[in-house]
């Protein structure tokens, strides 16, 4: 197997805790936050993918990216491609739809089944955002229910995560921050990971 597409392990600190991600060539295969360790953030990560992966510096432009969101920093993940070979098709357009959230907005179950063309799949929307293998880049935490409460979330903390994350957002956009850093350039298609 080549090298530049053979699975790699990236383990870093972030304000929301260790992240621990996998990647392989330009695809994200797996993504997990919220750990008071990176021995935990390792431990949370698929063991399969885990055993087979190499430590490594995959993209370090997302997790630059990962850590100014992080810190506050509204970030947008669209371009940012992951593998959806595990899910059906109906999931596929869960997550299409889920990454169209704004950042900052909310949409409850029920609309993000509607809009994946099943009215009725509010419960499977929910049951594809809870084994989401991508959180933060697919939105889950944006995802409510509708009377508006936040519903849980599979990362460390649950519910205060998310109800953390939906905060953080809503500060960024009502008073956005000046940061230190100057601002990073969007990955062109040629320099993705």
């Amino acid at each position: 197997m080549n090298s530049e597409h053979s699975l790699q392990v990236v383990s870093f600190v972030t304000d929301l805790g260790w992240m621990a991600l996998v990647g392989s060539g330009s695809t994200l295969k797996q993504l997990v936050f919220g750990h008071h360790t990176q021995s935990a953030a390792l431990a949370a990560l698929d063991p399969a993918l885990l055993a087979a992966a190499r430590t490594g510096n995959w993209c370090p432009s997302l997790v630059d990216r990962l850590q100014d969101f992080a810190a506050g920093g509204s970030a947008d993940f669209r371009d940012v491609q992951v593998d959806l070979n595990h899910l059906t098709p109906f999931q596929r357009k869960v997550v299409k739809h889920c990454r169209a959230i704004a950042y900052g907005q909310t949409r409850s179950y029920g609309e993000l089944a509607l809009q994946s063309g099943s009215a009725r799949a509010a419960r499977a929307v929910g049951n594809t955002m809870a084994t989401n293998r991508y959180p933060l880049i697919v939105p889950c935490h944006r995802v409510v229910h509708a009377d508006r409460s936040i519903g849980h979330l599979s990362a460390p903390d649950g519910s205060r995560m998310k109800t953390r994350l939906l905060d953080m957002e809503e500060r960024t956009l009502a008073h956005p921050k000046r940061t230190k850093r100057a601002p990073r350039p969007r990955a062109s298609a040629a320099t993705r990971c």
